[in-house]
Order: C-alpha cells, then structure tokens, then sequence
C-alpha cells in the first residue's frame, strides 16, 4: 500500500486522467445517474481518488464522504470542491483494507478503484465486505475492475513498442502488475472472474457493464469530436456496454449491485 499510495501522492495525475479519458468518466456517470435514485442521499465514495465522482455526485444535492489512500488526492478533492462552491460530507485519508472502525450507513456505496491494486483475493474480498458493512439494507453499491485486456487494448491504441509478446499475454493467465513496470502494483480481471467474484459476496446484481468497449480503440479521435457527435458515440457505447460478446473490449468493467 505504500508504494500504491506514493505512486498517486507522487507520480500520477489521477485528476487530470479523466481528462483523457472522457469516454470512461462519462459513460461511469451515466451508469451512478440512473442508479442513484433519491434525494439527499448519503454516499461513501472508497478509494475516489481526488473526488472527480464525488464531486459530480454532490453537485446532484447528495452528500458524499471521500475516503483516498493518497494525501495529495485527498488535498486536490478540497481544492477542486471548493472551486465549485461545494464542499463533501467529509475528506478522509484512509484505507480500503481498513474500515472496521466506521459505524456509519449509507445509502450507497462506491468501490471504484481500490480493487485495481489489491493483488490477493483475500485482500479484495475483505474491502468489498467491508463496503458492504457500511451498506444500508436495499443500499446501492457500485464496483469497478480494471480489465485484463487492459494492458493489450492500452498497447494496442496507442501501439506501444512491444517488448515482450509472452508479458502482454500473460496479463490474461496472471492477472498481476508489478509495481515500477508502466504502472504501479495492480491487478487485472477477467470480466468472468469480476462477475463470478461479486456474485459471491451476497449482492444481488442490476447491471454488469465494459465501460468503454469498443470506443476506447478510436478514444482519442472520439473526444476530440464536435460535441453533438461526440454525444453520438457516447450513446451508442453506453448502449453497447452491457453486450456480454463484448465486455472483453473495455478496459474498465462496472458491477452495480444491491444489499438484501
């Protein structure tokens, strides 16, 4: 967790990512949009990042409480909420491995992230039951996953030199990202595997989607597109996202489930 934590605090611009990858971030909201549902609600958002879901959630009159591993992600949601005249229910520099001492219910809870870097399956179980327990009964909670045809879709879109054909492969048998190699220690899964694994834990599954699918191979000719056609394309991947013959095309896969 230290070296995940650094990464962010240090080397990586989790705000700005989004930036880049608009198609991710808008078809993500459009999926929380249609699922949170209520006024006022009371959202726990583990492992957000610097905000950027919290932030849109808020400004829907919700009150959302960020918990990030990293500080500087913690400083940057203050500063980017305050410029929208907002302010989040709290900003908590925390741990996904560490929510036993949180007593709070909430009506939704947000895992978006923290399951990209846990590389045991002990590890991930104990931060989705851990979520769950901060969950109301009937509570929403929505997961994401980062895929394993991550690494050759990435590769592919931007055609990466390749140094080896087996390492781009093998993120399909392995699954694990050691740290220092492009990215910090992450875990990549199988859209099967997310699916089997969540279905497990008790939750009642109400939709299952790849967020990008096949817009993420033209992602950079997409947002630069003028805005009525770019809106095109997002239409036609959000409706394309929950085609089970093509979840192995997005690099990021989305589980919203309820708590029984």
């Amino acid at each position: 967790m230290n070296e995940v934590e650094y990464w962010y605090d240090h080397e990586y611009d989790e705000w700005e990512r989004l930036n880049r990858h608009k198609i991710e971030f808008d078809i993500t909201k459009r999926y929380l949009d249609e699922f949170i549902i209520g006024d006022n609600l009371e959202i726990f958002d583990i492992g957000g990042g610097p905000g950027r879901y919290a932030i849109h959630l808020a400004e829907r009159g919700h009150k959302v409480t960020l918990l990030d591993l990293s500080k500087k992600n913690i400083e940057v949601a203050k500063q980017k909420s305050f410029e929208k005249g907002i302010t989040l229910g709290g900003y908590i520099h925390g741990n996904a491995l560490e929510l036993e001492g949180m007593d709070h219910q909430y009506d939704v809870v947000l895992l978006m992230g923290p399951l990209y870097h846990l590389i045991k399956e002990s590890e991930r179980r104990k931060a989705v039951e851990g979520a769950i327990n901060l969950l109301k009964p009937n509570g929403i909670m929505i997961v994401t996953f980062i895929s394993s045809y991550a690494p050759l879709q990435d590769h592919l879109m931007n055609l990466y030199p390749i140094e080896s054909v087996q390492e781009i492969l093998g993120y399909f048998q392995i699954g694990e990202n050691k740290g220092g190699n492009g990215f910090t220690t992450a875990y990549f899964t199988k859209p099967n595997e997310a699916r089997k694994f969540m279905d497990s834990t008790g939750l009642k599954e109400l939709k299952f989607a790849g967020i990008e699918n096949v817009l993420g191979y033209k992602e950079k000719e997409i947002t630069f597109l003028e805005d009525g056609e770019y809106r095109k394309w997002i239409e036609i991947g959000y409706r394309l996202s929950t085609d089970e013959y093509l979840l192995g095309t997005s690099q990021h896969l989305l589980y919203i489930g309820r708590k029984l």
